[in-house]
């Protein structure tokens, strides 16, 4: 039996570290997304204020197969 799967692009940050705002997108996709099977980190970016970096966010691509 084959499957299909969909492609989505989500953005998730966090004020701890990258690993963290890739975690909590994950979790959170996984709240309304059944049968994640991966996600892409697509881009990386640190927020600065002040010389100082205040957040780190993530764009992701999440994989999922269709029921």
């Amino acid at each position: 039996m084959s499957s299909v799967a969909r492609v989505t692009t989500i953005t998730s940050r966090s004020d701890q570290s990258f690993e963290a705002a890739i975690r909590d997108g994950v979790k959170r996709a996984s709240e309304t997304l059944r049968h994640i099977e991966g996600a892409w980190v697509k881009d990386q970016t640190a927020i600065i204020s002040d010389g100082e970096v205040t957040s780190w966010q993530v764009v992701l691509e999440v994989t999922f197969v269709l029921e």
